[in-house]
């Protein structure tokens, strides 16, 4: 599984997905402009040691990414879908899109891709929305454990 950050804007939280990425042997894809430089001291503070295991690839812009990856499984997550993430059936190729931290994935995406666009749901509306690298957390090891691949 692929997991794709969309215009990431804090380092700490970019560094925390690729340091799970590494754990889970995950190809991970940051889409520009980004809000930090890849050589930023707190993201590579927050992936620790593990940068040299992660399968990180850079991606231009959105258009870049679609015509490399734009016939691959794509889905959503947003506060803004409607379906619980429970409700998605993932699979090895899929790439899992997660929005930049203060703006979350444009809603023109999100309406373009509604088919293939989840929540995850939460408990309190105090809350506006979750970590960034707490969401990939979540819908990456559902989606492991669909695939069978936790033991």
């Amino acid at each position: 599984m692929n997991v794709v950050l969309y215009e990431p804007e804090i380092p700490p939280n970019t560094g925390s997905v690729a340091r799970l990425c590494a754990a889970t042997g995950s190809p991970l894809h940051l889409i520009e402009p980004l809000g930090f430089k890849i050589d930023d001291k707190h993201l590579k503070r927050a992936g620790l040691d593990y940068w040299p295991h992660v399968d990180l690839r850079v991606h231009g812009s959105w258009e870049q990414f679609i015509r490399r990856h734009g016939n691959g499984s794509l889905c959503f997550f947003s506060k803004k879908a409607a379906r619980s993430y429970v409700t998605a059936r993932f699979c090895d190729a899929d790439f899992l899109f997660f929005g930049p931290e203060t703006r979350g994935l444009p809603e023109d995406l999100l309406a373009a891709n509604d088919a293939n666009s989840y929540v995850i749901p939460m408990m309190s509306p105090a809350v506006r929305s979750l970590n960034l690298a707490n969401a990939v957390s979540i819908v990456l090891y559902e989606g492991l454990r669909q695939l069978g691949k936790l033991q």
